[in-house]
């Protein structure tokens, strides 16, 4: 079983609003921060949006004010709001979950790719 499934990428014009979502198969247990990662062409994968299990989150300065990270806990689903996308924000997103208790475990989604552009 898939631990986590990613949908929502596409292709959209600069200005534009996608919804990224990250389900987890229900096997993920202890969960502690949920996230969004991204990789562009020749860069490192960058944090853009993460999600204590207090409900804190940070963001990348780059997409704050623009992107809002939430979770459905009845869904056991993470959503990444991205609104005013820019060419810059193109890149294939991971979705991340870290769980566990005394030891942390890191499990990522497949990737989703996200095109701005006119």
């Amino acid at each position: 079983q898939v631990p986590l499934v990613e949908s929502g990428g596409g292709l959209v014009q600069p200005g534009g609003s996608l919804r990224l979502s990250c389900a987890t198969s229900g096997s993920i247990f202890n969960i502690n921060n949920m996230g969004w990662y991204r990789q562009a062409p020749g860069k490192q994968r960058e944090l853009v949006a993460r999600l204590t299990s207090g409900g804190n989150t940070n963001y990348a300065e780059s997409v704050k004010g623009r992107f809002t990270i939430s979770r459905d806990d009845a869904k056991n689903t993470v959503y990444l709001q991205m609104n005013m996308l820019k060419p810059e924000d193109t890149a294939v997103y991971y979705c991340n979950v870290r769980a566990g208790t005394v030891l942390l475990r890191d499990y990522w989604g497949q990737g989703t790719q996200v095109t701005v552009s006119s």
